[in-house]
């Protein structure tokens, strides 16, 4: 079901996408509309499903994730749903999403180092049953709004 948003609505969104922080008054004060009515359409957004949820965006290199790849995965036709359980099962893999063309699925995968990427896509990724093939590319910069972790909105 498709939430109608007015522009008050939008504003509110984007705020809380730069900062899921903010309080209801500061919002307030952003948006230009008094705490109740942020208030109230902050709970109808969430309880419309518009705004799913809050987390933290970490740096992965500071957690020890040096190594960011892109792997394009080629699956078994009928496959995807069992493949999809499989990869949501793998902490490696931050972000995954179903797409057409050449490639079923594209992840994106951070690591320790090029030995743990290795590990991931021959010994494990390749190992799911209906995985065909894979490709990967190495991340070498990030710009953006990458995923900010493997809530369900990161989930294939």
């Amino acid at each position: 079901m498709l939430t109608r948003l007015d522009d008050i609505d939008r504003r509110i969104v984007d705020a809380l996408r730069g900062d899921g922080r903010l309080s209801v008054r500061a919002l307030a004060e952003q948006v230009h509309v008094s705490r109740a009515a942020v208030h109230a359409r902050v709970q109808r957004l969430e309880r419309e499903g518009v705004i799913r949820g809050y987390q933290a965006v970490v740096d992965p290199e500071r957690l020890g994730l040096a190594v960011s790849a892109l792997v394009h995965l080629r699956i078994a036709q009928q496959t995807w749903k069992d493949v999809r359980e499989a990869i949501g099962a793998i902490p490696e893999v931050w972000h995954a999403t179903l797409v057409s063309g050449d490639h079923d699925l594209v992840l994106l995968v951070r690591t320790t180092d090029a030995t743990a990427l290795r590990d991931l896509v021959l010994n494990r990724l390749q190992a799911i049953p209906g995985v065909r093939a894979t490709h990967t590319l190495l991340v070498l910069d990030e710009m953006g709004d990458a995923p900010a972790g493997r809530g369900d909105a990161g989930r294939p």
